[in-house]
């Protein structure tokens, strides 16, 4: 038996040039890809579903808007993280509020096991959400690329507008407050 040889999926950047060169379509499937993590990201950022739905569409009106400033050979991801991150400073500005951090719940054992270990991991896993959240502006957005958006160093560098070093420095300083933190815990 002969089968049809295996649909090639284009890449995120052969989208972005394709939506770049007028293909319309092309912005439908990086939406498809990229909208769940798009607005998880923005959700930790500004801890309302709401907010993190519109900013998630605005940045991707952005980029339809500004399509001819896509760098062929460019990260799609590292461009819309980018949009993404301003628009979310920006909204936190307008707020006139420093940004919280919602990040998902620690997963907790179902039903099993002794309460008061659930009672003391949950208690221990707001404290970490709590300390995170407390951690200058530059220093969240290291953490929340890092560590949810596996990011690079350089990667989040081109979001943040550093260099990969500075990027490495400022997640050294945030595990270093964490640490302080979170002394408590033994974290």
């Amino acid at each position: 038996m002969i089968t049809p040889a295996a649909r090639i999926e284009p890449t995120d950047e052969e989208l972005a040039t394709a939506l770049r060169a007028g293909r319309d379509d092309a912005l439908d499937r990086l939406m498809e890809r990229w909208q769940v993590p798009l607005r998880s990201f923005l959700y930790r950022y500004v801890q309302n579903e709401a907010d993190a739905l519109d900013l998630a569409q605005e940045t991707f009106v952005r980029i339809y808007r500004h399509r001819a400033n896509y760098r062929e050979g460019a990260r799609f991801s590292t461009w819309m993280f980018q949009i993404g991150l301003n628009l979310a400073r920006d909204h936190a500005r307008r707020r006139g509020r420093r940004p919280v951090v919602a990040l998902e719940e620690a997963p907790e054992a179902a039903g099993e096991g002794d309460p008061r270990e659930s009672a003391v991991g949950a208690e221990r896993a707001q404290a970490v959400r709590a300390a995170i959240a407390e951690l200058p502006e530059g220093l969240l957005e290291a953490v929340l690329l890092f560590e949810y958006e596996h990011k690079s160093h350089a990667e989040i560098g081109a979001i943040v507008g550093a260099t990969a070093k500075a990027v490495e420095t400022r997640l050294h300083r945030a595990r270093e407050q964490l640490r302080k933190a979170l002394k408590r815990w033994g974290v």
